[in-house]
């Protein structure tokens, strides 16, 4: 994702959460993490830290980025730091706004799953678009330009699974 936003100057670089202890930024991009935390793959190295991993991540201790462009919020839902090939995210999405995503080839076969919670999202893959309600899914695989789009007066919230697979495992 490629965005616009200028860059924060250094006293907007620490949190004013609570459960958000650590901020970091990134090509004008916000990265918070609960102190402790283990940022997922996607986040800056700079966001990194180490911590004892554990199958249960607690909903105050998910971190969470939100795009300065769009002001999509976007929340690492799965446990930080537990190896395994697939990832949960959920996404709230400002009413009107648009997101692209230049998916080139990648070393690793990365597919989503886009499962729409609330609202209604646009979601275009290649050429082909989709209109996705409440409780609809959308399978796919990256490598094309993606774009998101809430067509609505309204917010939309969805579930995005994300599962990679190495060359290895093909």
């Amino acid at each position: 994702m490629n965005s616009t936003a200028p860059r924060l100057s250094a006293r907007d670089r620490h949190s004013t959460s609570r459960s958000a202890r650590v901020k970091v930024v990134e090509g004008g991009a916000i990265w918070a993490a609960p102190a402790g935390a283990v940022v997922p793959a996607g986040l800056p190295p700079s966001a990194r830290r180490i911590a004892p991993s554990s199958p249960v991540s607690r909903r105050q201790d998910q971190p969470q980025w939100q795009d300065p462009a769009s002001g999509y919020l976007r929340r690492n839902v799965s446990p930080p730091g537990v190896p395994q090939p697939m990832q949960i995210v959920e996404v709230h999405f400002p009413p009107g706004a648009r997101v692209a995503f230049e998916n080139g080839a990648r070393d690793a076969r990365v597919h989503q799953q886009i499962w729409v919670l609330d609202g209604t999202m646009d979601i275009t893959v290649g050429e082909e678009r989709h209109r996705l309600r409440e409780g609809d899914c959308l399978a796919m695989q990256l490598g094309h330009p993606t774009m998101f789009h809430n067509p609505t007066r309204k917010p939309s919230r969805y579930a995005v699974v994300i599962a990679s697979e190495t060359p290895s495992r093909r």
